[in-house]
């Protein structure tokens, strides 16, 4: 049967079963230019899951004030980074989507694998659509945030409950809320460090940052600082680090409200300036290289680092397209996928196929 011929449902029973996983990651521009980073500053800055302020006062100061000044300046910032694929955080998911569905097909799971971004290009609700369009019924919606917090997975959530309140005949879903401490996500960040170690020599210090958020979200009940804690001592006791040899630091903070601290770049210029003269910096928050890592961290605090008199200053990329987190996560989709029907006696040319596509994708490595 062809899906592309037939429609979904029919008045009996429904086409057969498919089944997918949607990888939401937070978003990107479309391209590093003042037009489109306007666009998409005002779809992320206007979620209420992101800024916890009164909308009519929140919209003046968005609109009067932020849109005005701000996207010019991340252009810039967006510009020094992109490569000719694009956004390296869209190339990074797209990747990882691509290789999730060959690590899956391998173990014999027939799995849809997309990527969709919360804001900006391909947005969840488009690609919810194609999926329903393809014929998928159950769709396993997982965020590429490790920990969990109300504004950024909740927001996910948000975006695909806001879809399927448009749709007669919802597919299933299932939600993966975190896994900021499963045993594959933090032997990936290990193996990921142990690997940079073995190449570049171990740093005085281990800085590991995670991205900030208000620290009222803490008071309110969120999660994210205690999950983001967890994992900072799992990875630690997995390298054997004592507790002297690392610091967990929180970063891009935005406004003049008290964000969760330590702030990372503050940090580093303290350790540089009590006489620490190299470190090594990680963001295990981040499962793909993007705008916070990449300009961030790895130029403004490594600038910052070295004019405070560090030496040597070296950023630990994200996993990315690391086939120990490629196999993590496919355990992780496995496990949340639970009894779905997903498993196939494969034909032998989509199992090399997708064995090719997973190893192709992860030659870097």
């Amino acid at each position: 049967m062809s899906f592309a011929s037939e429609p979904l449902f029919t008045h009996g029973a429904p086409a057969q079963a498919t089944t997918a996983i949607l990888l939401c990651n937070l978003g990107t521009p479309d391209e590093a230019s003042a037009p489109a980073l306007r666009r998409y500053l005002a779809e992320f800055l206007s979620d209420p899951r992101v800024v916890e302020i009164p909308k009519p006062i929140w919209w003046l100061i968005l609109h009067g004030i932020i849109l005005r000044i701000r996207p010019k300046k991340s252009a810039a910032k967006y510009a020094s980074i992109w490569t000719p694929e694009g956004s390296p955080l869209k190339v990074w998911t797209q990747k990882q989507a691509t290789m999730l569905s060959g690590y899956l097909a391998v173990r014999g799971h027939k799995v849809e694998v997309r990527m969709a971004m919360r804001y900006g290009n391909p947005s969840i609700a488009s690609q919810l659509d194609q999926l329903k369009a393809d014929g998928v019924t159950r769709i396993l919606i997982l965020p590429a945030y490790p920990q969990y917090s109300g504004t950024t997975t909740a927001s996910v959530f948000d975006a695909v409950y806001g879809w399927a309140a448009r749709i007669r005949r919802i597919p299933e879903f299932r939600f993966i809320n975190h896994y900021h401490d499963e045993p594959g996500y933090i032997n990936a960040l290990a193996d990921r460090i142990r690997r940079h170690w073995q190449k570049n020599g171990q740093a005085a210090q281990l800085v590991m940052s995670f991205h900030g958020v208000p620290e009222r979200t803490l008071k309110l009940g969120d999660p994210y600082h205690c999950e983001c804690q967890k994992t900072a001592r799992l990875l630690a006791e997995k390298l054997g680090l004592a507790k002297d040899r690392y610091q967990v630091t929180f970063q891009s903070r935005f406004g003049k409200a008290k964000w969760l601290q330590p702030y990372t770049e503050p940090t580093l210029v303290a350790l540089a300036q009590a006489g620490v003269k190299n470190v090594d910096v990680v963001c295990p928050g981040f499962t793909g290289d993007c705008l916070e890592t990449l300009e961030e961290i790895a130029m403004e605090a490594r600038h910052a680092f070295l004019q405070a008199g560090g030496q040597q200053f070296n950023y630990i990329e994200c996993l990315n397209d690391s086939p120990v987190w490629l196999a993590a996560l496919a355990d992780l989709s496995i496990q949340h996928l639970g009894a779905w029907p997903t498993t196939t006696a494969a034909d032998p040319e989509s199992l090399a196929a997708s064995r090719a596509a997973a190893q192709a994708l992860g030659a870097a490595q």
